[in-house]
């Protein structure tokens, strides 16, 4: 089947951000983010998942173990297992970006919020 942000289950993450389900099973994750400006994830790492994180529009910054990156668009960076991480947005702009992980990170991210 054909897949979009137009058909993708939709779920809205944080206060303001949302997310687009473009494939989502055990094995694998694939998610459409988009984040308004001024707003960032909680900082997590997961136990078991790899992820990338690949950005379409705007600018982001990833905060990985302690070192900040600025991604710009068509710029990824992949986060292995068990390293701490938070995903921002402190531009002016709206960032949109793919989420790719594997395995699926259900049940697989510890939230690291006195940090």
């Amino acid at each position: 089947m054909k897949i979009s942000k137009q058909n993708a289950a939709h779920y809205i993450w944080g206060t303001q951000c949302d997310g687009w389900h473009l494939v989502q099973n055990e094995g694998l994750s694939i998610i459409h983010e988009c984040m308004p400006a001024g707003t960032a994830e909680i900082r997590h790492y997961h136990n078991v998942s790899r992820q990338f994180f690949f950005i379409l529009s705007g600018v982001a910054c990833m905060e990985l173990d302690g070192v900040e990156y600025t991604l710009e668009p068509h710029e990824g960076l992949e986060i292995p297992p068990g390293v701490p991480h938070q995903m921002q947005n402190t531009s002016a702009n709206e960032v949109e970006f793919l989420v790719v992980s594997l395995p699926g990170t259900r049940g697989d991210r510890i939230e690291l919020t006195n940090l």
